[in-house]
């Protein structure tokens, strides 16, 4: 792999390496957002305990993509490049949480092991939310 990559020009091998970058801290978050499902769901239900650990998550997210995936990167201060991020991840954010929705509505199976909709839900947004990362908050 090391080899393939270095064969690339420079402007694909940065993408491909921010992908991967991208791709390690969102096994965190999802890390993070089961963590936090399966804490809060009694308390809160699954759509609320869906819709906090998305905000758990995401905030991780941001920040370790900050100092690790994109370190240097972007410009402003801390919470507006956060507030940018929750933004730019919106579109990503309906694709993540609606799979979820959909997947803990109809199928017993994600409604009792609520981790098989996360997964799915964080697959479906993953390239939406890495475009709009790189194009519009790290740029």
């Amino acid at each position: 792999m090391i080899g393939a990559t270095a064969r690339l020009n420079p402007a694909r091998r940065a993408w491909i390496i921010d992908l991967l970058r991208f791709g390690t801290v969102g096994g965190v978050g999802f890390l993070l957002d089961s963590a936090t499902v399966y804490a809060s769901r009694a308390a809160l239900g699954l759509y609320g305990a869906g819709v906090l650990a998305y905000f758990v998550a995401a905030t991780g997210n941001w920040l370790l993509n900050r100092v690790w995936t994109f370190r240097g990167r972007g410009s402003g201060p801390a919470h507006r490049q956060w507030a940018a991020f929750l933004a730019a991840n919106l579109v990503g954010f309906v694709l993540n949480r609606g799979t979820y929705a959909i997947l803990v509505t109809v199928s017993a199976l994600c409604a009792r092991q609520p981790v098989y909709a996360i997964a799915a839900g964080a697959i479906a947004g993953l390239f939406t939310n890495f475009s709009l990362s790189r194009k519009l908050v790290f740029k």
